[in-house]
């Protein structure tokens, strides 16, 4: 094949005037630096969004584990709240603080007449074991619970001294409790 480098025809003409001859370089120059100027913008921009993604699900990731430790204490504090209301505990707190059941309560119908009759509480029978008031001495050979001895004063030894051959009695810890004379109706709550 010969190759004659005179004018074209046909197909190969209008091929030649879409592309033309000759150094155009210089024309390509800046498309060339327009792609690449986009090619890294959108390579730094996806580098930025998946750094700005992964900060997100790490604080995601401590906000789920705080969430967890939040969730646990407060089942926690319900859990104590439940123990506190139970029937047994609520009873055995009731009687460290002196209370007694109540007896039989009273209504009041709508009509204003009394329904039931009213009991008094049962007297609580005292602790077997008296603690000794602020107001009381106590000896110095003596531990802190042990009951104080009416008419004795201790000495550098630890014994009494007082009347020879008196008896030591042990001091009441406070007056005497006395009953209500009624006991006061409930509401029946």
């Amino acid at each position: 094949m010969s190759t004659a480098k005179g004018p074209l025809k046909g197909r190969a003409a209008r091929l030649g005037r879409l592309m033309p001859s000759g150094p155009s370089t210089a024309a390509r120059t800046p498309f060339v630096l327009l792609v690449v100027v986009l090619l890294g913008g959108g390579l730094i921009s996806l580098l930025l969004l998946n750094s700005a993604l992964n900060q997100g699900s790490f604080q995601l990731n401590e906000l789920k584990n705080r969430t967890t430790e939040l969730t646990d204490e407060q089942q926690a504090l319900q859990r104590d709240v439940d123990d506190y209301a139970a029937p047994d505990a609520l009873e055995r707190r009731a009687r460290e603080l002196g209370m007694v059941p109540g007896g039989s309560p009273a209504f009041l119908g709508p009509d204003g007449k009394v329904l039931g009759r009213p009991s008094a509480a049962p007297f609580p029978v005292p602790s077997p074991t008296p603690t000794a008031s602020p107001g009381q001495p106590t000896g110095a050979g003596a531990p802190a619970g042990a009951p104080v001895t009416a008419g004795a004063e201790s000495t550098g030894a630890g014994g009494p001294t007082g009347a020879a051959g008196a008896a030591p009695t042990t001091a009441a810890t406070g007056p005497a409790p006395t009953a209500p004379a009624t006991a006061p109706t409930t509401s029946g709550r």
